[in-house]
């Protein structure tokens, strides 16, 4: 992990005032990192300006490699799988051009490497939403990016599929050498699958580093407003909120 995939240079962000001070952070090939934060922190649009969907404010974002983006929604109209797979592979087909049976290998390569092309035929709509974040993974993958770019991958999942996409996660970075970058409200996949995590805070504050460092019961504590606990399980440490449903709530 030597290899810089992605340079952000004192970056601001955000929607005419930026929404935290200037950002710093690289992203090397084979690496994992998480952007953590509470709902409403700016994750999502952090990672649209990372992707050049959302204009800098001021700094500078320097790619040096292919970007595949993974969105939080995605309802298309009623295709099969292997044509939402495809998709991926828009920028190298052309407008107004057909498929080659190179693209379709290529796809048939991202679904296989998801252990996923059983559904190749299957309408995308009929999908699990398990199987349907994977199918948006493989789309991603069919454009050959060297850098993957997620926003909340397990939001609208249930505790298994939540499981089986951060596996996914760390597979890709481990045995594929590609860069992910996800972002999450959950510190618990942060700390499982990131090598780094960018801590999103109140007051326009941030903290980036080692995601053992970066994710301490003090750190959680002023982000969340919850008190975590780090507890080690089964030779794993994990991070559990300690919930106060007595107190009043301030939604």
């Amino acid at each position: 992990m030597n290899e810089p995939t992605l340079n952000i240079e004192r970056l601001e962000y955000g929607y005419l005032q930026p929404l935290y001070q200037p950002l710093n952070f690289t992203c090397q090939r084979g690496e994992v990192i998480a952007i953590l934060g509470a709902n409403g922190a700016g994750k999502t649009t952090l990672l649209h300006t990372l992707l050049g969907i959302q204009p800098a404010i001021r700094g500078q974002i320097v790619r040096h490699s292919s970007l595949g983006f993974v969105p939080q929604i995605f309802t298309p109209p009623d295709y099969q799988v292997i044509d939402i797979v495809l998709m991926g592979r828009a920028q190298n087909i052309g407008l107004l051009n057909m498929p080659s049976k190179h693209d379709e290998q290529i796809a048939l390569a991202a679904l296989t490497t998801l252990k996923i092309d059983h559904l190749a035929g299957r309408d995308f709509n009929s999908l699990s939403g398990g199987q349907r974040q994977l199918v948006l993974i493989a789309r991603a993958l069919a454009m050959q990016c060297q850098t993957l770019i997620l926003d909340e991958p397990t939001s609208a999942l249930d505790i298994h599929n939540q499981n089986e996409v951060l596996k996914l996660i760390r597979q890709l970075a481990d045995q594929q050498n590609i860069s992910v970058i996800f972002s999450t409200h959950d510190p618990l996949h942060a700390l499982l699958v990131a090598d780094r995590t960018l801590l999103l805070m109140p007051e326009q504050r941030w903290l980036y580093g080692d995601s053992h460092q970066v994710l301490s019961e003090n750190n959680l504590l002023a982000t969340y407003g919850v008190v975590f606990k780090s507890v080690e399980v089964a030779k794993q440490q994990i991070l559990v909120p300690l919930f106060d449903i007595t107190q009043e709530t301030s939604l």
